[in-house]
């Protein structure tokens, strides 16, 4: 028998290839941040509860009003009735309950209207915009310098765009004047604002080491950041009107997936950090304080009684670049 030189070759069964997406992480391998804190905050806050949810809550809500109302009747009732000193007492504590809950109540319905102001005036500035109406610009500024005529940083702001509007012949220039000298310092103490939670989320996540506390960190942080906006821009508000404002920034941005790792900032920012290859928790200390700061443009453009002009909306990452500075020895990598 004749020995066969040369290579002897075996045929197997092809595997199935692997995509990159399925393949193992190398046994050392630090997984990529995912900002999984600030996902579950902005989900949870801008989730729209279904008709039976709403339903349920306002059914229970009216029963428990309900019980709470005949127990306390009950009880000043017979309280009058076998101590009328301390009955009367109570009668006159429930009275000041009932003017105080109306007054928080006032409060919440001037709040609501403050914000449907800041819609009607950012609605009115697109129109005009798009119709090149002058005489509705100058009617939009005159309403501008009332909503702001207790401001006293912009009260020199105010007065030169008084002198000025009627030199202005054109919607656009003049709209452009107005946000330039009435809206340029509320800009500026809305991105401080927004930098300054940024960097609070940031530093939460990275530091500490439990995952609940994140996600209410993040949470309360941003609610608190869309309020103190609202201020900045003259709506403030209470408990209610922060919530649903709060609801309406997340909504938006979770519907237009803006709230969302793999897109331009965020994705860099998570497979790219150099962070993020270092410590996980670091780097999701950067993901998350740059989704809030994504949050913080948000607001700024819900609570902007003027849409923001060309060259004038705050860029995301300029806001996490000066946030991050020096937190953590490093930026967005």
């Amino acid at each position: 028998m004749t020995r066969r030189k040369g290579p002897v070759m075996i045929e197997i069964a092809d595997p199935a290839p692997i995509m990159p997406q399925e393949a193992a992480l190398p046994p050392d391998a630090v997984p990529i941040a995912e900002g999984r804190a600030m996902l579950l905050a902005a989900r949870l806050a801008g989730r729209r509860p279904s008709r039976l949810t709403r339903l349920f809550w306002s059914a229970a809500t009216g029963l428990i009003a309900l019980m709470a109302g005949i127990a306390a009747w009950d009880f000043v009732t017979g309280l009058l009735a076998a101590r009328p000193a301390l009955g009367w007492l109570v009668t006159g504590l429930a009275g000041l309950l009932m003017v105080s809950f109306g007054g928080l109540a006032l409060r919440e319905a001037l709040a609501f209207r403050r914000f449907g102001r800041l819609d009607q005036l950012r609605g009115a500035a697109d129109a005009a915009l798009a119709a090149g109406d002058l005489a509705a610009a100058r009617h939009l500024v005159g309403q501008l310098d009332a909503l702001y005529r207790g401001r006293a940083e912009l009260a020199g702001a105010r007065a030169e765009l008084a002198q000025r509007r009627d030199e202005i012949f054109d919607a656009a220039a003049l709209l452009a004047l107005a946000e330039t000298r009435l809206l340029a310092p509320l800009d500026a103490a809305a991105r401080l604002e927004v930098e300054a939670t940024a960097r609070h989320v940031a530093t939460v996540t990275a530091l500490v080491p439990i995952a609940l506390a994140d996600m209410l960190a993040a949470l309360t942080g941003n609610i608190r950041m869309i309020r103190r906006i609202a201020e900045i821009y003259g709506g403030r508000s209470g408990p209610l009107g922060t919530w649903r404002l709060t609801r309406a920034v997340l909504t938006h941005l979770v519907a237009t997936g803006a709230v969302a790792i793999g897109d331009d900032l965020i994705g860099s920012v998570a497979g790219g950090s150099v962070l993020s290859k270092i410590s996980r928790r670091f780097g999701e200390g950067v993901v998350n304080g740059a989704l809030t700061a994504r949050v913080g443009v948000a607001a700024m453009e819900v609570c902007r009684p003027l849409p923001f002009g060309p060259g004038q909306r705050p860029g995301v990452s300029a806001l996490l670049r000066r946030a991050l500075t020096g937190l953590f020895g490093a930026g967005t990598g």
